[in-house]
């Protein structure tokens, strides 16, 4: 009798996962996208920035923490500037000392100048006494010679001339390339950025290039995703898009299609069968237009999962309407032109 009631037990048991099973399959309704759309699953990102001294160098403040918002222009570390402040004065000193080697060489200038006019002078008067045999050849070759010389003496000084006024651009040079270290020792926001980590503290040594903040760049926040091979020829660049949170299913976010790869991925080899090519997949990136970023940017948070939806276009090109589940109720598009292939 117990064999009997363990035997109906489980063809009872076996009854309704089958049944469960024929419910499913027929009467589930189907989680298919909509005719005329696709959607990938994916993440909402950003950029990572790292904030990076150009020259090694100890860390004299940092003005943000994690979690901080920033915007373009903002500080946010300064370097230890004393060693470069002192070769910046020294560098000036240089720079004012070759100014006034040129005054000095200017005026060896006038002086040449004047010692081959005086010479030229010299020279015509004995042209004219030797026209008279007042004086001899001698005497005349010898004042050409004076001549001469004073014209070499002139060129020499106009010469070392030049070559001072190269020497105040060298100094100079030095010294800007020193008050440009100096500017680089401050440390800027280039764009509206999160904080993410403070990698240093103050009055630590950073290498060239070691890392002191990394930031989360919030000038463009994106969704990428996969599109098959036969949706994908369907999506091009400037498309409305819809991104649709885990954490809020029930609003959509607007966005647009900033880049289709032009090459699928996943496929270990160029030829493959038809079975092999209906695998293939397209990375699709859809970008948060920047003014919606920024009129909630304390809303925004990357690392947020969620389903990105695409429009595809009809053989004559003409697109769906979006279902009233897609429908921003409460963001509007903002009418942005579409952006270039990166």
């Amino acid at each position: 009798m117990s064999r009997r009631i363990s035997i109906i037990i489980v063809a009872l048991v076996l009854a309704g996962v089958l049944g469960f099973g024929a419910w499913t399959v027929l009467f589930k309704p189907s989680d298919l996208p909509p005719e005329g759309f696709s959607r990938g699953n994916g993440r909402i990102e950003a950029d990572m920035v790292d904030i990076s001294p150009r020259l090694a160098g100890r860390v004299a403040e940092i003005r943000v923490r994690e979690g901080d918002l920033v915007a373009a222009g903002d500080v946010l570390a300064v370097m230890e500037t004393i060693e470069l402040r002192a070769q910046l004065a020294r560098a000036g000193a240089a720079v004012a000392s070759a100014e006034a080697a040129v005054g000095v060489a200017a005026a060896h200038v006038t002086e040449a100048a004047a010692r081959l006019a005086l010479a030229q002078s010299e020279q015509d008067r004995a042209e004219a006494l030797m026209a008279r045999n007042v004086i001899s050849q001698v005497e005349l070759d010898i004042q050409r010679t004076e001549t001469q010389l004073a014209d070499a003496g002139l060129a020499a000084a106009r010469a070392m001339h030049r070559a001072q006024e190269r020497g105040v651009d060298a100094e100079k040079a030095s010294r800007d390339e020193i008050a440009a270290r100096i500017a680089d020792a401050t440390l800027y926001a280039s764009g509206p950025a999160r904080v993410l980590y403070r990698l240093a503290q103050p009055g630590e040594i950073v290498g060239a290039g070691g890392k002191i903040l990394t930031l989360v760049s919030l000038e463009e926040v994106h969704m990428e995703f996969f599109l098959s091979a036969a949706d994908a020829p369907r999506v091009k660049i400037g498309d409305e898009a819809r991104i649709v949170a885990d954490i809020m299913p029930g609003m959509s976010i607007p966005a647009r299609v900033a880049f289709v790869s032009p090459q699928a991925q996943f496929t270990p080899k160029q030829v493959e069968t038809l079975s092999e090519r209906e695998s293939l997949m397209f990375r699709v990136r859809v970008r948060i237009p920047p003014e919606l970023v920024m009129a909630r940017i304390d809303q925004v948070k990357t690392g947020v999962r969620g389903v990105a939806w695409v429009r595809l276009a009809a053989p004559d090109g003409s697109l769906p309407e979006w279902p009233e589940g897609l429908t921003p109720p409460t963001l509007d598009i903002p009418q942005v032109s579409a952006p270039s292939t990166p």
